[in-house]
């Protein structure tokens, strides 16, 4: 499996408290994406396989992962932190087997559209008027990909998502969302859940006495 690193995404977050480990499962599927719950378990080597389209790939739990190749590469041996974000290309046949010695989640969005390369270009994008809570993780001409961050009742301003987006929790979630007409929605998820999301505008106010945290993959298709 082909993994893209960047500065970014090798940033841990430390302070995520852990998330229960689940069974595989499908989360949602629409015409843009399919969002999957794969669980890793340890030391059980995976037949080889290959992935047709990119994907973005979440990692609520740590682990270790050795990838073994049909195509005369080396294998290779991954430490995944918790919380982290890899951007995956297609690629070719590999075998995957976790070397550590507890099981993981992997939360995969397989993108099924090919990106616009469109920009972002709201005068509200979050990430021009909020950078103390919405950082870039990476983007590419499929995907912007954020890292949100809001500590305990802590609140952002009014900003406006112009894209399609999947939402991954990797904290629980109580807020209190009012949009540009005024209408205040509490809104509550899990960590562990995946979300899909339209354009909106909107403010948002940690109702929870604890940091919130989420990967939000915007769809450039």
């Amino acid at each position: 499996m082909k993994i893209n690193v960047n500065v970014a995404v090798l940033i841990c977050c430390a302070t995520l408290v852990a998330i229960t480990v689940e069974p595989s499962a499908m989360l949602f599927e629409n015409d843009q994406v399919k969002v999957i719950r794969a669980l890793e378990k340890p030391h059980v080597k995976g037949k080889f396989h290959q992935h047709m389209q990119n994907r973005v790939l979440i990692y609520p739990q740590p682990g270790r992962q050795r990838f073994e190749y049909q195509d005369g590469r080396q294998p290779e041996v991954f430490d995944w932190k918790a919380g982290e974000v890899r951007w995956s290309p297609a690629d070719g046949m590999h075998s995957p087997e976790v070397i550590s010695d507890g099981a993981f989640n992997i939360v995969e969005i397989e993108l099924k559209k090919p990106g616009t390369g469109q920009a972002i270009t709201s005068n509200l994008d979050p990430v021009k008027i909020d950078p103390k809570h919405y950082k870039l993780e990476f983007e590419n001409a499929q995907v912007r990909v954020l890292r949100v961050k809001i500590e305990a009742h802590g609140a952002t301003p009014m900003h406006e998502h112009t894209l399609n987006r999947v939402t991954v929790f990797l904290t629980d979630q109580e807020f209190r969302v009012t949009d540009s007409q005024g209408k205040i929605e509490i809104i509550k998820h899990k960590a562990g859940d995946a979300v899909w999301g339209t354009p909106t505008k909107h403010a948002e106010e940690n109702l929870s006495n604890n940091p919130f945290e989420v990967v939000a993959i915007e769809l450039k298709s």
